[in-house]
């Protein structure tokens, strides 16, 4: 929440009703997280919608009223509209990127490139998009990467160490960007190769590979994914595409709130 001037308590005994305004088209994701805003600084508002998290809202439609104290309404408006358009936008776009691949049988990811503070959000933002989540932290998923795979000496030796240290419960994810790391994931039994930063052909053959060698392993991409090029990705028979666009560089949605007096 944000500190005031003086001058919201101008307006400490009025009552106010407010309406939610979509000025662009949108996957609305936030909603109910804006509710707990306002009812966090007054327990008199009341918000009042027929939507919901998830539905795609039309430019130019009301989606939502709230009515309260009007101190309330001044004091948590930038709050609960940062958040709403922040995770609206993050679910449009995953959307996007969602319709892009329908049909092919590959799953869009997220990554950990989130904002600072707001991972735990953004993160549920994809899933209303219709994406899924990867790893929250460090803690629930192993994800080799280059670093420790030079650190361990190969993919193979990096897989057995990993083997060793975590639960057996827990599956071991390989980031590989060449043929000669692909051989050795696959090798190590790997049981999620990632394809990374390769090109379509490149990824095509890969998978081939690692269906003929060792079917059952999950098979992702990752790496200069848009929406542009997601499809033809897709298309390549992999299970996952990893796109950090999805988070990382998604734009606010234009969200405004109007308020009146009662």
């Amino acid at each position: 929440m944000e500190l005031d001037s003086g001058i919201i308590y101008a307006f400490a005994a009025a009552r106010a009703r407010a309406r939610f305004l979509a000025n662009q088209d949108l996957v609305l994701c936030g909603l109910e997280i804006a509710e707990a805003v306002f009812g966090a600084l007054d327990n008199n508002v009341l918000l009042e919608s027929t939507v919901y998290d998830g539905e795609k809202i039309a430019a130019g439609t009301e989606f939502a009223r709230i009515e309260g104290p009007a101190a309330a309404l001044l004091t948590g408006e930038r709050t609960a509209l940062n958040i709403m358009q922040r995770l609206s936008g993050v679910a449009t776009l995953t959307k996007a990127f969602v319709d892009r691949v329908e049909g092919t049988g590959a799953r869009i990811v997220d990554t950990r490139k989130t904002t600072p503070g707001l991972r735990l959000i953004e993160k549920y933002a994809v899933t209303i998009g219709g994406g899924f989540n990867h790893r929250f932290g460090l803690d629930d998923g192993v994800l080799i990467t280059d670093n420790h795979i030079a650190l361990a000496g190969g993919v193979k030796r990096a897989v057995e160490l990993a083997r060793k240290a975590v639960p057996h419960l827990m599956k071991i994810e390989v980031e590989v960007g060449s043929q000669s790391q692909l051989r050795e994931a696959v090798a190590g039994r790997a049981d999620v190769i990632m394809l990374s930063n390769m090109t379509v052909d490149e990824i095509r053959e890969s998978t081939k590979l690692i269906k003929e060698q060792s079917a059952g392993t999950l098979i992702g991409v990752s790496g200069e994914i848009n929406l542009e090029n997601v499809r033809r990705f897709a298309e390549c028979g992999v299970d996952l595409i990893s796109a950090g666009a999805i988070t990382h560089p998604a734009a606010a949605i234009d969200i405004s709130l109007k308020i009146r007096p009662l």
